[in-house]
């Protein structure tokens, strides 16, 4: 990791730190300290301390009592619990969606893919990170339906640790963009089963893809992963 500047140091931090996670530099399960940190970035402690707090809001990094600090991790099996979750939260969503007669929830949806577009096909893989879970949050925003809102900031934590897992592994954003832009056809078409087979494809079919990979030995260096 490269040292902070002065400017914004807790967010510079977080920064490092999120994007150390998702490139694979940090990895699932390494253990944190705050002095080790604070030495690497250069910046001190009660920035480092600041910055981990909000990094372990967001579901990358776990603080243990007596244990200290690790990465997030989940295993193969976890992954595959939450796929499956999350198809049945984002079917909730898209049948959401899609009961609006007039066509202003897809046109919410639509309008999201395309600020979120450019930015999953970034070379940054901290960028198409974010992107693509703006992408998603900004369906289950779509589908008005309070509860999934609720329960979106426990989702998103879960999705970051198997995102960074996976981002780790596959290089392609263009892979990336085209399993979104398949859900999001799916949408324009109004045709709850297209969105079914299309969230299953992006969904389970790369969580599977995933926790076969994490099941191999020395996974993380040298595999493809899915889109998580």
């Amino acid at each position: 990791m490269a040292p902070v500047s002065s400017v914004s140091r807790r967010e510079g931090v977080v920064s490092e730190l999120r994007r150390s996670i998702v490139l694979g530099r940090l990895k699932p399960g390494e253990r944190l300290t705050e002095s080790g940190l604070s030495t690497a970035l250069g910046v001190s402690r009660p920035t480092v301390r600041e910055a981990l707090n909000q990094v372990s809001q967001e579901g990358l990094i776990i603080q243990e009592p007596y244990r200290g600090l690790r990465v997030a991790d989940l295993t193969p099996a976890e992954v595959m619990d939450m796929a499956r979750v999350r198809m049945a939260l984002d079917l909730q969503a898209a049948t959401d969606v899609l009961s609006d007669t007039s066509g202003l929830r897809v046109a919410a949806v639509v309008q999201a893919w395309e600020r979120c577009a450019p930015e999953l096909g970034s070379p940054d893989p901290l960028v198409q990170h974010d992107a693509h879970l703006e992408l998603h949050r900004s369906i289950w925003a779509a589908a008005e339906n309070s509860f999934l809102i609720r329960l979106w900031p426990s989702i998103q934590a879960h999705m970051t640790i198997a995102l960074a897992r996976d981002q780790a592994a596959q290089k392609d954003p263009r892979r990336n963009v085209a399993g979104h832009q398949a859900i999001i056809e799916a949408f324009r078409s109004r045709d709850i089963e297209a969105v079914r087979r299309a969230l299953e494809i992006h969904t389970l079919v790369s969580a599977r893809e995933l926790a076969d990979m994490m099941g191999r030995p020395n996974d993380a260096d040298t595999s493809d992963g899915g889109q998580a």
